[in-house]
């Protein structure tokens, strides 16, 4: 393929893609790997300082900016978003919320360890039905997670583990192909770990929900360094 076809399809690419740098513990350096050049770029208050780290600026900036750097804040260049301090909503919801006009595939950086409450509520935040019209995945620490509705096709080698968990409430008939433990038409309850622990089978797993959402959780995959997009 000629390198300026090349490109310019990278570049398209790019355009629909927003990241989203999140709070919470610093990603993992391998992260840089997964993301695509010339995606347009939030930050999630303290999520700046991710970014600067890793070699990357913000578009935007959102949040109540209690706990982003001094540095980091006279450091950016671009829009800010600013809310108060007594807002109803997390750092990491605005960002979402901004990010969706935009985006046809959202990359969340971060959002992992410290404060639990933070960690279970950002998990269930990526399965909301608000998001639906783009596709989500969630590069937290070492691990990359999934968002499926309707149906989505994630990338592994044989062995390599999976755990599939339900979002929002039950997820109902979940098909799973290329895993050790396919599923057909299956129901996964809220509250269940029947999808935990699965393992590939081959490179490719192709999963399906009928009615709900799945976070497809792969550990340690970020370390691998192969490319979202």
């Amino acid at each position: 393929m000629p390198a300026i076809i090349f490109m310019q399809m990278q570049a398209q690419i790019s355009a629909r893609v927003v990241v989203v740098f999140a709070g919470g513990d610093p990603p993992s350096v391998e992260v840089v790997s997964w993301i695509p050049a010339g995606a347009f770029t939030i930050a999630a208050d303290s999520g700046l300082d991710h970014a600067h780290r890793l070699g990357f600026e913000a578009d935007l900036l959102v949040g109540d900016l209690d706990s982003v750097s001094l540095n980091a804040a006279e450091r950016h260049d671009g829009d800010v978003q600013k809310y108060s301090e007594d807002k109803d909503y997390t750092d990491l919801e605005l960002a979402m919320e901004a990010a969706m006009p935009r985006a046809e595939q959202v990359v969340v950086v971060g959002g992992h360890g410290g404060r639990l409450d933070h960690l279970l509520a950002n998990a269930e935040l990526l399965g909301d039905h608000r998001w639906l019209t783009a596709g989500i995945v969630w590069l937290a620490g070492e691990d990359l997670a999934t968002v499926v509705r309707h149906q989505a096709t994630i990338h592994g080698k044989p062995g390599d583990l999976v755990s599939l968990i339900p979002l929002g409430g039950h997820a109902i008939g979940v098909t799973a192909e290329g895993l050790q433990w396919s599923l057909e038409n299956a129901t996964l309850a809220a509250g269940s770990t029947r999808g935990v622990s699965n393992r590939f089978t081959e490179a490719d797993a192709h999963i399906s929900v009928r009615q709900g959402a799945l976070l497809a959780v792969q550990p340690g995959a970020v370390l691998t360094g192969r490319p979202l997009i």
